[in-house]
């Protein structure tokens, strides 16, 4: 059954795929830089896999899923799939579908195999996230589908869609349906709805700031001794402070 509200997107095509060339952990930094939330309240806590690293990171809006695999009541509502995939339909995407498994951290089965992974990418998600398990990631990697997850399984069990369009948590993080996700092989996290319209800005400024300070400085040059690599790094993380504050108020992750 469908439940909650779907938050409003604010970001253009254009923006989310500019976006989506940054990794995560990229985007974090330029996110703390112009948000007020909690710089801890955003990623995921719990260890995750991604299964796809090739496909580099993914954007998208939250569609949500729960399932319970070792429960074969659930199949008895046979019509529980199309009304999901209806919920599907109605959602703007890009979508990432993240499905909460009632049975994690067992693992008793998936729902999502090579011809979910298929329908879910012809229905407008680009990924998903789960606290279960996924198997044929061949499959899915040649349709695109990007899969970040607890591990692989062999089975499908009793996987039913059970509820859906409801917050749930996954690897320590509460995700409302329509929140803004970016994920790679490093994790995921949730770009508020509040900064979303600086987000990309940031980002880029704080990629390149890093670029020009403190990154160069820490790189082995040919006739730097390690004395002047300390002291071109401290001279470095200055510059990177400077630039920061100046720009947002704020010194960011390598000055005090």
């Amino acid at each position: 059954m469908r439940e909650g509200k779907l938050s409003a997107h604010t970001l253009s095509e254009g923006d989310l795929l500019r976006l989506r060339r940054f990794s995560t952990p990229t985007v974090y930094n330029g996110w703390e830089q112009v948000s007020r939330v909690d710089r801890r309240s955003v990623v995921n806590r719990d260890a995750v896999q991604d299964f796809m690293p090739q496909f580099g990171p993914m954007i998208g809006y939250a569609v949500t899923l729960e399932v319970e695999p070792s429960n074969p009541r659930h199949i008895e509502r046979s019509e529980a799939p199309r009304e999901y995939r209806a919920y599907l339909e109605s959602v703007p995407g890009p979508k990432i579908v993240v499905v909460k498994d009632a049975d994690s951290p067992n693992v008793i089965g998936t729902y999502f195999g090579e011809v979910n992974a298929s329908l879910h990418r012809a229905l407008g998600c680009v990924g998903m996230i789960t606290d279960g398990g996924v198997r044929d990631i061949v499959e899915m990697g040649s349709l695109g589908f990007k899969a970040l997850a607890q591990r692989l399984c062999v089975g499908h069990a009793y996987a039913w869609p059970v509820r859906w369009g409801h917050a749930v948590e996954v690897f320590g993080l509460t995700i409302e349906p329509g929140q803004l996700l970016h994920a790679d092989q490093h994790g995921f996290m949730v770009i508020p709805g509040e900064d979303q319209g600086r987000v990309l800005e940031a980002t880029q400024f704080m990629d390149a700031n890093e670029c020009h300070t403190v990154i160069g400085a820490s790189q082995v040059l040919r006739g730097r001794s390690m004395a002047e690599t300390r002291a071109a790094m401290v001279e470095a993380e200055k510059r990177f402070g400077a630039a920061a504050r100046q720009q947002f108020g704020k010194s960011g992750e390598w000055s005090d």
